[in-house]
């Protein structure tokens, strides 16, 4: 196929090329190169934004510009103001790639980068989907994504689906007939992977397990399937695993960033080390040793348009021991800092972890296709869930049972069956909430 996505990069002024053989050398850098590179980097864009970035001046006023420790880490809260006070000098909107973060955090903000760092994005999404045999730019894509419902939204996504050579599933309507629709356009197509929200991926090897079917057998042109934005559990993968036939790939990113972290054939989650800094640090912004959990905090090493410097993106994960400079390891990503389960005696576990407690039970008892955790007071929690049959007075015990053994006792549970989960309005699934 005639590489459009290329061309289309090319002609709305994104140097891909350059962009490319950047990377290439960045990877070529042997580990005592590649640290002198990374501290350069680190000082090369903070000193830019300090001399060309007036909100990034104020904000960063006090910091010692050779003493990493000492520069402010930033929140999404920080950056939610007009986008023009934020851009830095010789750089407008109509010289930048613009977008708005997904708002899964809770604060959503528009953004920019400029040019060539957004071709730095798209170089480093070439260069990890090739470790999967994966031509990011012709490869055909089943997507399985959410679409803006606005009409120059819905068009401007459909362009880019054609430029790209996928096809966009709907991630709004799961219903089984959907899904047998979803399920024939396999069988006629040839597509390479697939890709999108791990919620609806997943709803997808559900309806096929049911029906006994591996998706690779009716589509055997699949190599490979990439989940992203939302968790993987390892039970959904070994899910997808046997209902696709093929090779499960877990993404890890950010609009704002990009590719942060990207499974490699060797199951590693490999951090993007090339054009992202990333940090853990602790409750006091302090660094924590390979090994400790604690908060994701990035700089985008390459974007002059807007800074993204110490950047706490709302997540928190843990680097593991095995890793260096140059190849950071994501040992683990727990969830996102507001989702934390605050219980009266004063017990906090991650919100993500109450889900997972409550999978393992609810799952195994009820044919319950999705569900979602909300948090409405210290003690109380309501689950809602979509299934075919009401959960039995059986199944509500040992759920409850189950929380109190990893929670505590004593927590009210109600339960409320529905036709339909909220989902944002990209098509994302929320499976905790906090409304303390």
């Amino acid at each position: 196929m005639f590489n459009l996505f290329n061309l289309s990069l090319k002609l709305n002024g994104f140097p891909i090329e350059e962009a490319k053989a950047t990377l290439k050398a960045i990877e070529k850098k042997h580990d005592t190169d590649f640290t002198a590179y990374i501290e350069a980097k680190k000082q090369d864009i903070v000193a830019f934004h300090l001399k060309h970035n007036t909100f990034y001046k104020r904000f960063a006023k006090d910091l010692d510009i050779v003493d990493w420790s000492s520069i402010p880490v930033m929140t999404k809260r920080d950056l939610q103001q007009p986008l023009a006070n934020r851009l830095s000098e010789g750089f407008s909107k109509k010289n930048v790639h613009i977008h708005k973060t997904s708002g899964s955090s809770g604060d959503p903000f528009i953004f920019a980068k400029d040019k060539f760092c957004h071709a730095l994005t798209w170089a480093k999404i070439m260069d990890n989907y090739n470790w999967h045999d994966i031509n990011a730019a012709t490869s055909k894509q089943a997507r399985f994504y959410g679409i803006p419902l606005n009409k120059t939204g819905y068009y401007k996504e459909r362009l880019k689906d054609a430029l790209n050579n996928r096809y966009r599933f709907s991630v709004f309507d799961l219903s089984d007939a959907q899904l047998e629709k979803n399920l024939s356009i396999f069988k006629s197509s040839n597509f390479e992977y697939i890709n999108g929200y791990t919620s609806a991926i997943v709803q997808f090897a559900k309806f096929l397990r049911h029906k006994n079917i591996v998706l690779n057998s009716v589509c055997p042109s699949l190599k490979v399937c990439i989940v992203t934005s939302e968790m993987l559990f390892e039970e959904d993968k070994k899910l997808l695993e046997s209902a696709f036939g093929i090779s499960i790939v877990n993404e890890y990113g950010a609009a704002e960033l990009g590719i942060i972290a990207f499974e490699n054939p060797q199951n590693e989650w490999v951090v993007n080390s090339n054009d992202l800094y990333v940090e853990i640090l602790d409750d006091n912004n302090t660094i924590l040793p390979y090994g400790e959990e604690g908060r994701v905090v990035i700089t985008s090493l390459y974007n002059k348009a807007h800074p993204f410097i110490r950047y706490d993106l709302g997540d928190i994960g843990k680097l593991s021991k095995n890793s260096t400079l140059k190849t950071p390891i994501l040992e683990k990503l727990t969830g996102r800092t507001n989702d934390v389960v605050l219980l009266l005696s004063g017990k906090k576990a991650a919100g993500l972890t109450f889900y997972y407690v409550t999978k393992t039970v609810i799952e195994d008892t009820a044919n319950v296709k999705e569900f979602v955790i909300e948090q409405l007071k210290m003690d109380t929690f309501k689950i809602r869930y979509t299934s075919k049959e009401e959960l039995t007075e059986q199944n509500i015990q040992d759920i409850k049972k189950d929380i109190a053994t990893y929670l505590e006792p004593g927590l009210t549970i109600a339960f409320e069956r529905t036709e339909q989960l909220d989902r944002s309005t990209r098509g994302k699934l929320k499976q905790f909430t906090s409304h303390i």
